[in-house]
């Protein structure tokens, strides 16, 4: 039992700090850069991101444990995946239209982007190339996805404060902002001696 919670840590560290899925992968840079103007939409994005990996990494691991493995039809898995991935999605964008308007009309285009963020489709894959079963692959998103939430957010205060700091004109808007990720990076990399 302890051998099993303890794998579930290094994985919950794991994928959260030490791989995490932005600064040593570099999947879904686009959301990363472009919602990462205000920490409310950066929150908003991280917990729509968190909703969608945990529940897509559920679904295409039992899809593809219940339907693709037996019927030998494992070569369809990324086309399943994304399909899998779009309708959920879909139903997140209906939500929050639905009951979380200012969130909606703040993450724009960059909401439906989550059907094509590579990260949320990397986790799929990866848990299947890693054979993890249905549970530690949810835990595996799950983590993943907080890592996600953890690099926005952080990025996001940042990007608040350089508003008010004197940036060399050089550096203003973009540049800035790929220097200070880049420097998060590196300091992600302090993270690999916990395990």
């Amino acid at each position: 039992m302890w051998d099993s919670v303890k794998d579930l840590l290094v994985i919950l560290i794991a994928s959260s700090l030490i791989n995490n899925v932005i600064l040593s992968q570099f999947f879904g840079l686009c959301p990363f850069l472009g919602v990462s103007k205000k920490t409310s939409t950066a929150a908003g994005m991280g917990a729509a991101v968190i909703f969608v990996i945990t529940l897509s990494t559920a679904v295409t691991g039992a899809i593809y444990k219940y339907v693709l493995k037996p019927l030998d039809v494992t070569y369809l898995q990324t086309i399943v995946f994304i399909l899998v991935i779009a309708a959920l999605v879909q139903f997140v964008e209906m939500f929050l239209k639905k009951f979380v308007v200012s969130l909606y009309e703040a993450l724009g285009v960059y909401l439906p982007l989550i059907t094509t963020n590579c990260a949320v489709l990397g986790v799929a894959i990866t848990n299947v190339q890693k054979e993890y079963g249905i549970g530690v692959g949810i835990v595996n998103g799950f983590a993943t996805a907080a890592g996600f939430t953890i690099v926005i957010v952080i990025l996001a205060g940042l990007r608040e404060k350089m508003e008010h700091n004197d940036v060399p004109e050089a550096f203003k808007g973009m540049p800035i902002v790929l220097l200070t990720a880049g420097l998060m990076a590196i300091a992600f990399c302090g993270f690999s001696g916990l395990l």
